[in-house]
């Protein structure tokens, strides 16, 4: 999905995921006309329905571009990388030559700077496609975020998966995949089974929620 960008400003286009690279040239620091991507990809299930969202902004930090789809069924880092290399494709195709990417992924962000090895076989194709991009610019800079941070990115993913599974926007289904985990305690019903401890009541909690478990038997009438 993509959002109108305004005169002047490159135009969004549905061009394919993998762009042709231009000729590589050497990345340089950071400058402050630079357009700013936020990105993020993830699966429901790890591995599972997956996708990403992307939001690019230009140098006055207005939003030109919002990009978002869903991938297959995969990983939540392969998704995480999709989700760059979708950012890079874009300003590549529109001639943007500084860029800044945001990522709440430590692990993507690390491997981009060359300070975590890449071992997953399924990471490395992604990670070099990734790398030959970036230094195709003048300016490229990778930055780690907190995840609030990155909360319109992640937006833009969970529409992705909603739409692909068919949820209306208002459906109870779609509101508790996308909402906050809830602050109040609340009581749910459990079962054990071949020491298991088996959900019997919806739990409507966003993907990765913590909780905290308190058990207390229930007396059989």
């Amino acid at each position: 999905m993509f959002k109108r960008p305004q005169a002047n400003r490159p135009s969004a286009s549905n061009h394919g995921l993998f762009a042709d690279s231009a000729p590589e040239q050497n990345a340089t620091t950071t400058s402050s006309a630079a357009y700013r991507a936020n990105i993020d990809g993830g699966s429901r299930g790890n591995p599972g329905p997956a996708s990403y969202g992307v939001v690019i902004r230009d140098p006055r930090g207005e939003v030109v571009a919002k990009l978002k789809k869903y991938i297959g069924r995969t990983t939540n880092n392969v998704a995480e990388y999709y989700g760059l290399i979708a950012a890079l494709d874009y300003a590549q195709q529109h001639s943007i030559r500084a860029l800044r990417i945001e990522s709440d992924s430590e692990l993507l962000v690390r491997q981009m700077r060359g300070q975590y090895k890449v071992k997953s076989a399924d990471l490395r194709p992604l990670f070099e496609r990734a790398r030959k991009m970036s230094q195709t610019f003048a300016s490229f800079k990778i930055d780690h975020v907190y995840r609030d941070q990155n909360a319109e990115a992640d937006t833009l993913a969970n529409e992705a998966l909603d739409e692909i599974s068919g949820l209306p926007a208002a459906s109870p289904a779609r509101q508790a995949a996308t909402k906050q985990p809830p602050t109040q305690p609340r009581k749910l019903r459990a079962q054990v089974r071949n020491g298991t401890l088996i959900p019997l009541d919806p739990l409507d909690l966003p993907e990765g929620s913590e909780v905290e478990i308190m058990v207390r038997p229930i007396p059989k009438l």
